[in-house]
């Protein structure tokens, strides 16, 4: 039995968390970890700007950039997700998995 097949009998992602019975299969997975670790980094250089007390304005900014950027990532997820998982949920009858991400969407609307 391959990872996914049994990951799929099991209710688990191959990596083994279980969360639900298909298998997650996300393309964007490298895009989003290179947007996050530039996100970590302009969010230290904020965090230094406090630290130094620049100019309030100048931290606003920073903070509005930071902001539009996290908001990016969850964008390219959420593309992600509805383009693979969610065709999978729909395909494998998975009403649990699209329950879940009506609940991931209305939070992250919020």
């Amino acid at each position: 039995m391959t990872p996914e097949e049994h990951a799929k009998a099991h209710g688990a992602h191959a990596s083994g968390h279980a969360h639900h019975g298909h298998v997650h299969s996300h393309t964007q997975t490298k895009a989003v970890l290179n947007r996050m670790s530039r996100l970590i980094g302009h969010l230290e250089k904020v965090k230094r700007m406090v630290e130094a007390g620049d100019d309030c304005s100048d931290v606003l900014i920073q903070l509005s950039a930071v902001d539009a950027a996290l908001r990016g990532v969850g964008r390219i997820i959420l593309k992600d997700h509805i383009s693979h998982c969610i065709v999978d949920a729909a395909r494998d009858n998975d009403a649990a998995a699209i329950e879940r991400l009506n609940k991931a969407i209305d939070q992250f609307l919020k």
